[in-house]
């Protein structure tokens, strides 16, 4: 076989050599250990939980080491893409902390175009640099077509494909395959011009040499040392309309591109074998591969399952509309990345996650359980420490376009919003009364008259007289300008005049001498005022609410008595 004239009749119009690429994409002028990962996902819907992993990981091990993290676009699946959903995939990305330093991006125009010197970064776009790697490929004698007639097309095309292979003997389809596949090997160059002639499409297949009795050892980052059995499989590289495959197409990029560090999911190893050998038929470079576990969840019985694109929580838009905030759902992902995380963050709690210095061999090699009851706790931690401007914000915009109605009482004043916001904010031991911004609503509802209601009842073991009278009691002597010491010794001084105890260590050393004690005026209070029997500092409420409201409520309810 005369390879050189089997690659010219194959891919006449290619004129490129290698080298010739590879002159446009020289290697990248970075400081040591820089490294350089890429996301590159399929346009073919929203973005799963699955996805913001890799990209996490990649984005932080290029920015940490002076790196760059790049974005390319695998569409060469036309059939299965979704229109819009690259442009969906850069802003649900941006919007949890994940930004590019090149690749694919939104222009001014809301469109996709390129960003750097190593495009283009969509793969539809690079059907010319394949082929002149596949030219070489078969120039060498490493890959060959596979010719497929009309007649052939049209006997496919009637065949019920599922149907047939669920008929099929598996050791007998393989066996099949496999002598196909050697007889597709003795092509000739007249049987390649008789084809070409009649117009007759072609496969291009890798033509492996690798013994599947023997072993490959492999060092993966995450899973470790492997062994896997060598390639047999003369795979695909590009499909008869001249598009490459996904195995063919990253080997190229990856090298063009300067790829240092390959994040993927786990369910890539067993194709691991076929891009080693890939990679050392190009004379490629290999990147270190990270081939993270998938993530999991607990169904209702407690057993562990892969947290599919069905499952609340798996797609990231799913978030926002849920009202979690991005900085607790990226601190949360932290915490599953890395185990040493919420150790460091407890060491530096006024420190953002990208301060942490995350490290790969903190990475679970098998895998990780999604929880969102984990999520909340972490969501209420980080929340707490954000200021109450910055809340105040985020929740008036969250509801603005989620809960309209509560968006515009939250925008009508945002100063009194903000004041909100504020109680028990700051310090050592900071409110956590926010998982996310939905909760803002239940939590301070009421200091809005168009949502507060009596939601909870006072308990019937207390006298009604003895309620009524501690209400009446309060508005005799309320005065807004007094500070806390003064508002509660007068609080202190209704709960003597009822007959309850004013001092709890009393109360608890002798209840049967009290009616009862300061704690229950002081829920007379609240639930009078808040509506609710747990509620922010009564006395900061009150300064909120100012005098006439509180005076109000508190009116209302001895009405209701």
């Amino acid at each position: 076989m005369d390879y050189q004239l089997l690659a010219d009749l194959l891919f006449p119009n290619v004129t490129e050599t290698p080298a010739d690429v590879e002159a446009k994409y020289p290697p990248r002028q970075l400081p040591e250990g820089a490294k350089v990962t890429r996301f590159a996902p399929s346009p073919t819907g929203f973005v799963h939980f699955g996805g913001l992993f890799p990209s996490t990981i990649g984005e932080r091990l290029a920015h940490q080491s002076g790196g760059v993290f790049y974005l390319r676009i695998e569409d060469t699946d036309a059939k299965r893409e979704v229109e819009g959903a690259a442009e969906g995939l850069i802003r649900t990305l941006a919007h949890y902390g994940v930004c590019f330093d090149e690749g694919a991006v939104i222009g001014k125009d809301g469109k996709i175009c390129d960003q750097g010197a190593y495009g283009p970064y969509k793969q539809s776009e690079r059907g010319p640099i394949y082929h002149v790697f596949a030219k070489q490929l078969v120039a060498e004698g490493k890959a060959y077509p596979v010719f497929t007639t009309q007649a052939e097309l049209d006997a496919l095309n009637a065949v019920d494909k599922k149907a047939e292979i669920k008929a099929k003997d598996w050791h007998e389809d393989q066996s099949a395959q496999r002598e196909a596949m050697l007889k597709a090997r003795g092509i000739t160059i007249e049987e390649v011009q008789n084809h070409l002639a009649a117009g007759n499409p072609f496969v291009l297949r890798l033509l492996a040499d690798g013994n599947p009795e023997k072993k490959v050892t492999f060092t993966d980052l995450i899973k470790g040392k492997l062994e896997i059995p060598e390639n047999d499989e003369d795979f695909v590289l590009l499909k008869s309309d001249g598009i490459p495959t996904y195995h063919f197409a990253h080997a190229v990029d990856d090298h063009l591109m300067g790829t240092t560090h390959v994040i993927r999911g786990e369910e890539w190893l067993p194709s691991l074998a076929k891009h080693l050998m890939l990679f050392r038929y190009l004379g490629f470079r290999l990147p270190k591969y990270m081939h993270i576990a998938q993530i999991m969840r607990l169904d209702e019985n407690g057993n562990k399952k892969k947290l599919s694109k069905r499952d609340m929580g798996a797609n990231m838009d799913d978030y926002s509309r849920m009202g979690y905030a991005s900085a607790c759902v990226c601190e949360y992902i932290m915490t599953l990345l890395n185990s040493n995380y919420e150790e460091w963050h407890m060491q530096n709690t006024d420190k953002p996650y990208t301060d942490f210095p995350f490290n790969i061999k903190k990475m679970s090699s098998s895998g990780c359980l999604f929880d969102f009851n984990k999520l909340n706790d972490v969501s209420k931690n980080v929340i707490s420490r954000m200021p109450a401007k910055e809340v105040a914000t985020a929740v008036t915009e969250w509801a603005k376009s989620y809960d309209p109605a509560f968006g515009a009482l939250l925008a009508r004043d945002p100063a009194f919003t903000e004041s909100i916001f504020a109680i028990g904010r700051g310090g050592k031991k900071p409110r956590k009364d926010l998982a996310t911004w939905a909760d803002a609503k239940p939590y301070m509802g009421f200091f809005f008259d168009e949502l507060y209601r009596v939601e909870d009842a006072y308990d019937e073991k207390f006298d009604k007289a003895d309620i009524k009278a501690a209400l009446e009691k309060f508005l005799a002597t309320f005065d807004p300008a007094d500070d806390m010491n003064a508002w509660f010794e007068k609080i202190k001084a209704i709960a003597r005049e009822i007959g309850y105890a004013d001092d709890m260590k009393a109360y608890k050393a002798a209840p049967e001498a009290f009616r009862g004690n300061i704690a229950d005026v002081s829920m007379f209070l609240r639930v009078a005022t808040t509506g609710k029997l747990n509620a922010p500092d009564l006395y900061t409420v009150m300064q909120i609410l100012g005098e006439s409201c509180t005076r109000s409520r508190i009116e209302r309810m001895i009405e209701t008595l």
